[in-house]
C-alpha cells in the first residue's frame, strides 16, 4: 500500500493528448539554471556597463530578490491556486498547478518549464523597466531572477531530498504542510516570511501528532 502511494506520487502522467505539447510540460531540472544564470550575469554586467557604482547595483540586486519573494507568495496563492468555477476552469487549474499537488515527486515537474517562465520573465523585465528605468531595471531583474531560482531550485530540494540544516529542514516542513495537510496556508516555498506576514503559516501539529499521508523524500 505504501510502496503504491509512493509511486502514485512520482507518476507523471500526460497532461496533453498531444505528444508534442505533453513533452514540453516536463522540464530536466537543469534547464532553469542554463536559461536563467547568463541573464543573472547580464544585468549585473550591464547595470554596471551603464555607470552604476557596485553598492548600487548590490542594493538593486538585493531589492530584485525581495520583490521576488512577495511575488512567490502572491503567484503561488492567486494564480497557482485559482480554481475557475467556467467550463474547462477544473481543468485550466490541473495544467497550472493541480498536477503538482496530484503528483508532488515527479521529478520532471517541479521546476517552471521555459515555455511558462521565458513568457512571465520578459513581462516582468518590462514592468521592472517602466518602474525602475533602463539602466536600474537590469540588476534589480537580475535579483529577481536569482530569486526566481532559489525558489525553483528550493522547491526541487524539498521534494526530493531531507535537508541536512534547519533551516532547510524547515522550510521542508513548511512546504509537505502545504501539500499534506492544508493547502490553503504555507505558500511560501523559498522563504515563509509573507506567510507569516498574512498570517498564513501552516499550523503547527500537536505533539505527538503525525500526518500518515505525507511522504519521505528520497536522500
Amino acid at each position: 500500500m505504501a510502496q503504491q502511494r509512493t509511486a502514485r506520487l512520482a507518476d507523471s502522467p500526460p497532461m496533453f493528448e498531444s505528444r508534442f505539447f505533453d513533452f514540453f510540460s516536463r522540464v530536466h531540472p537543469a534547464v532553469p539554471a542554463i536559461v536563467f544564470v547568463p541573464i543573472v550575469v547580464g544585468g549585473i554586467w550591464l547595470g554596471i556597463d551603464r555607470g552604476l557604482s557596485v553598492g548600487m547595483t548590490a542594493l538593486l540586486f538585493l531589492a530584485g530578490i525581495a520583490i521576488w519573494t512577495l511575488t512567490e507568495y502572491w503567484l503561488h496563492r492567486l494564480v497557482f491556486h485559482w480554481q475557475p468555477k467556467f467550463p474547462g476552469g477544473d481543468r485550466l487549474h490541473f495544467i497550472i498547478h493541480g498536477v503538482h499537488h496530484d503528483h508532488p515527486n515527479d521529478a520532471m515537474r517541479l521546476v517552471m518549464p521555459p515555455a511558462v517562465s521565458i513568457p512571465l520573465a520578459a513581462l516582468f523585465l518590462g514592468l521592472y523597466v517602466l518602474i525602475f528605468g533602463s539602466t536600474n531595471a537590469f540588476p534589480a531583474f537580475s535579483g529577481f531572477i536569482t530569486g526566481y531560482l532559489t525558489y525553483d531550485y528550493m522547491h526541487y530540494h524539498v521534494h526530493h531530498h531531507v535537508p541536512k540544516t534547519k533551516f532547510g529542514k524547515q522550510l521542508r516542513t513548511h512546504h509537505m504542510r502545504h501539500h499534506f495537510q492544508d493547502h490553503r496556508y504555507g505558500f511560501g516555498v523559498s522563504s515563509p516570511l509573507w506567510d507569516a506576514i498574512m498570517g498564513t503559516l501552516p499550523r503547527a501539529r500537536k505533539t505527538g501528532e503525525r500526518d500518515e499521508r505525507e511522504p519521505t523524500a528520497s536522500a
